[in-house]
């Protein structure tokens, strides 16, 4: 150290350098039992021979080298490939080292005459002067996939408090292991041009794991374990850079190139929307990048603000309505009344769309409102007040009737009561605001959370003005005692249960309640 700093290194800069060189020379006992260093200062006449088997002592001793300089001689392990020791004298297994942690840096390696790493690292160079193909080739070679990839960005900082580059690609299709637990992702990290980390998750939030690319920093240190990089300050700044320009690229994907990014969404969409439910920070960022399907057109998505600029006069909320499956969705209750006025309802076919939509009530100052809730309602205020007073005076008709149908369904339902928004169908079943949608419930039970639900009641909503409806008031006002009351009762409850998708709490009673209606009816 003493010398470093007499020929003009700090002493910082000098320990700097010094951790770095042990570093990487320790890393020759990986592959050596014994390391071998014979060094010749100009203007000395003898060498200093240095020699360790990497343990806690070493030896050092005069030595006879006929030149200044320095060479070291490792004395290699026994080839175990069962342990992943090698046959470091193979040429083709140096190359392949070399070609993947030091392909890049910038002076020459060579084996027997043979210079075996590129020396240029594409993401230096200006976009102009580097060809597809080579573009293509980096893409392939940190990537693994042999496809093209749909879409780059090449990113440089400057006049930070770290400098670094890098160069992105979003692929033309989604890994197969995108939502896998223990897929590894993350970009790979060069310091100076060396490959430190192959997958370095740090760099990116996971909800855009699809990214592939490397960054390169020159103010990073060689020696830096990963548990330091985690939590080094430059690598937080670097990740929130790397976010925001990675969505601006897509966003201006999305303004200019319609096309493409229809088909990044495809791929990777779902994934957009994981950043929605767990960014907070890029939230608000991230909403304009949303497509859904919905009402308006079976064959275009569109994003919030298309919605709310196609909105009806008097509209103040966003509507949507969650399920497997866009016939499932299309064929629910709970549509009828909307498209009845017209009213566009989006469409989340999902599952991470019911976490999403948690995270993201209101867009562009309109509140979203799942049209299955039991507070959902529609009209103008003298509108909604007319339909309240024509509820209560139909109550008074189906008073008792409702109150028959709570008593049979309790362990189903919390209340029976008539809607005014039905106008098809004879029953839907509402959730209350704050409650697990039918689909979310679902998602839950199918994972290995552990998580124990408790039995949810909810809202039997029936329609007054459908036959089935009518009929069943005139049999209870017939025969109030009537034993095919309970099952008309059951089969009302499961009518709303299939329309949303849900399972039957007793399938084989609906069964054969079915076919002794089909036997009865033909």
């Amino acid at each position: 150290l003493a010398r470093l700093e007499q020929a003009g290194q700090s002493g910082e800069s000098a320990a700097q350098l010094i951790g770095q060189f042990g570093v990487g020379f320790y890393s020759a006992f990986m592959v050596a039992d014994r390391v071998t260093v014979v060094t010749r200062r100009a203007g000395e006449a003898k060498a200093t021979r240095w020699e360790s088997t990497g343990g806690e002592s070493f030896e050092i001793a005069d030595d006879n080298r006929f030149f200044r300089g320095t060479t070291v001689t490792l004395h290699l392990k026994p080839v175990d490939s069962d342990s992943g020791i090698e046959d470091y004298t193979d040429a083709a297994v140096l190359e392949r080292i070399v070609k993947r942690h030091s392909d890049f840096i910038p002076y020459p390696i060579r084996n027997q005459d043979k210079t075996i790493n590129s020396m240029k690292p594409v993401w230096t160079r200006p976009e102009s002067e580097v060809k597809d193909e080579e573009f293509a080739e980096l893409y392939h070679h940190i990537s693994h996939d042999w496809g093209e990839p749909l879409d780059r960005l090449a990113l440089k900082a400057e006049g930070r408090s770290a400098e670094y580059q890098a160069l992105l690609f979003i692929p033309s299709k989604a890994p197969f292991d995108l939502y896998y637990r223990e897929q590894r992702i993350g970009l790979q990290l060069y310091v100076r041009r060396v490959l430190i980390m192959d997958r370095f998750e740090a760099l990116l939030p996971g909800w855009l794991r699809f990214m592939r690319g490397v960054v390169d920093s020159s103010d990073l240190q060689l020696n830096v374990s990963r548990e330091l990089l985690q939590h080094d300050g430059r690598i937080v700044q670097m990740r929130r850079w790397i976010t925001r320009k990675v969505i601006d690229h897509l966003q201006a994907m999305k303004q200019k190139d319609e096309d493409k990014y229809r088909k990044f969404w495809a791929e990777f969409g779902r994934v957009l929307k994981e950043g929605v439910a767990s960014d907070a920070e890029h939230r608000d960022r991230i909403v304009p990048l949303l497509l859904f399907p919905s009402s308006n057109d079976p064959a275009l998505l569109t994003d919030l603000s298309g919605y709310v600029g196609r909105m009806k006069e008097g509209q103040t909320d966003i509507y949507y309505l969650a399920g497997e499956n866009r016939s499932v969705v299309e064929a629910s209750p709970h549509l009828e009344a909307f498209a009845e006025r017209g009213y566009e309802v989006l469409y989340l076919l999902d599952p991470v769309d019911e976490f999403m939509v948690q995270s993201l009530d209101q867009h562009e100052g309109k509140s979203l409102r799942s049209v299955a809730e039991a507070e959902a309602s529609l009209g103008s205020e003298e509108e909604r007040k007319t339909a309240r007073e024509e509820l209560e005076r139909r109550h008074g008709e189906y008073r008792e009737l409702l109150a028959s149908l709570q008593g049979k369904l309790d362990a189903w339902v919390r209340e029976v009561r008539l809607s005014s928004l039905l106008k098809s169908s004879p029953a839907r079943l509402l959730t209350s605001e704050g409650d697990l949608s039918p689909q979310l419930e679902r998602i839950l039970r199918q994972t290995e959370t552990g998580i124990a639900l408790p039995h949810r009641k909810r809202v039997l909503e029936v329609n007054p003005s459908h036959p089935v409806v009518e009929k069943l008031r005139a049999r209870y006002d017939e025969d109030k005692h009537d034993a095919r009351l309970d099952d008309y009762a059951y089969l009302l409850l499961s009518y709303a249960l299939l329309s949303e998708g849900t399972e039957l709490p007793d399938p084989g009673r609906f069964n054969r309640l079915l076919a002794d209606l089909m036997g009865r009816g033909l």
